[in-house]
This record gives structure tokens, C-alpha cells and sequence, in this order.
């Protein structure tokens, strides 16, 4: 196999942050290429990591054990929609689906023209993958499992801390008249902003009354709608 130009300078740091961090890894210095695994607390345990060095830029992509099944159409496209509806407004990266064979994997690109990635910019690289797919593996196992459709599975997976905070005291103080007021003593307790109470819509208002289009981390917005 013909040796690969990419720049020393981006595998030194990602490899420092690897070594330091104390993960274990391989490197395929003639391409540039890092490989590893990293255990995760969702439905997917594990994922597997690829982590691709050119001249100006680096890669990382988390691929997923599990996959759909390429030979049930309806599976694919159920699939695709879900992806589709993760994706939607997400900042870092993206979830990608094989229509070949059905493989999911997480990327992360990250632009160095002109720069070196420090510590702090690789560790988010690597770590942004397995957050999303401990945020949306549920999701994807009740689809491959559970004949999910991708709305619910989606629901499912992106429930905002409100509404989870909503449902598990709608469990246990069902019926309770003062509901609204002890939702938003404990929102405030665990630093929630008062206007994500408001659920109904994509955006709220603001004190000055104009308008806010309300975003998060995660892009949940418009993945259920």
C-alpha cells in the first residue's frame, strides 16, 4: 500500500491527546490513520473509530456495530428518515447511512488550513461522536429492533430535560393542581431557563418581547416535527 501525504504536525497532536488521555490505539504512520474503540452507557455499546489525517484537515468517524438491513427496503428507508431527522440542526458533525450496506458512523471534520488543532479542539473532535450516539443509539436500536417508526424513534431519543423533567413528575404527582409551580421551582434548581417551559413551539419570547429562535447543542428542534 503507497504511502499517504498528511501532515505530522495534526497526527502529533491527535496522537499526544490520544497517549495522554490514556486511550488505546493504533496508528498507521505511512497513511496517517488512527484506530480505536470507545465503550458507551446506551442501547450501542460500542462504537469504533476511525480518525483519517490529511495535509490541512483530519477526520474522525464513530461507526456503529449495528446497522440496518440493507435488504429491507422499508428498514432503509425508515432509517434514512430518522438520520435525516437527527441531523436537522446539528452544530458538530453529522450522523452518515451507507444505502449500500446499510452501516451508520458519526463524522466529525475539522478544518486546520492554516493552523495545528490544539488538546482542546481534538478531544471535542472525539468526544462529540460518542455523545451522539448515546443521545440517538435508543433511536436507532428500536428501528432495527423494535419496528420503530422514525418519528417515534427520534421522540424518543431527543426529549428536552423539560419534558423528561415533565413526565416523570407527571408519573408521580398525576392530577396534582399546582403542577406548573413545582415544574418551575425545580427548573430553576437544576438550571433550567424558565423559557424552555414553553414546549409548544420553536421559539419564545423574549422580556424586550421580541422574538428568539431557541437552539441547543443538540439541534432537537425540528428532529420531531
Amino acid at each position: 500500500m503507497k504511502n499517504r501525504a498528511y501532515s505530522k504536525n495534526i497526527a502529533d497532536t491527535i496522537n499526544n491527546f490520544l497517549t495522554e488521555d490514556d486511550w488505546h490505539f493504533s496508528f498507521d504512520d505511512q497513511r496517517g490513520v488512527f484506530k480505536f474503540g470507545l465503550n458507551l452507557k446506551g442501547r450501542i455499546k460500542k462504537v469504533s473509530y476511525i480518525v483519517d489525517v490529511k495535509d490541512d484537515e483530519y477526520v474522525v468517524y464513530a461507526i456503529s456495530p449495528l446497522g440496518a438491513d440493507e435488504d429491507d427496503e422499508k428498514m432503509m428507508a425508515i432509517m434514512a428518515e430518522f438520520i435525516c431527522r437527527a441531523n436537522y440542526g446539528l452544530k458538530n458533525g453529522n450522523f452518515e447511512l451507507d444505502m449500500r450496506d446499510g452501516e451508520i458512523r458519526y463524522k466529525s471534520f475539522v478544518d486546520c488550513e492554516g493552523l495545528t488543532p490544539t488538546m482542546e479542539i481534538v478531544r471535542n473532535s472525539i468526544h462529540c461522536p460518542a455523545a451522539m450516539f448515546d443521545r440517538y443509539s435508543t433511536g436507532i436500536a428500536d428501528i432495527i429492533f423494535g419496528n420503530s417508526t422514525a418519528k417515534e424513534a427520534i421522540a424518543k431519543c431527543e426529549n428536552s430535560p423539560v419534558e423528561e423533567l415533565c413526565a416523570l413528575l407527571g408519573e408521580e404527582f398525576d392530577g396534582d393542581d399546582d403542577m406548573d409551580t413545582m415544574i418551575a421551582r425545580l427548573a430553576a434548581r437544576f438550571g433550567i431557563d424558565e423559557n424552555e417551559l414553553h414546549t409548544d413551539g420553536e421559539a419564545v419570547k423574549s422580556d424586550n418581547g421580541e422574538t428568539e429562535v431557541k437552539t441547543d447543542l443538540f439541534g432537537t428542534e425540528g428532529g420531531v416535527a
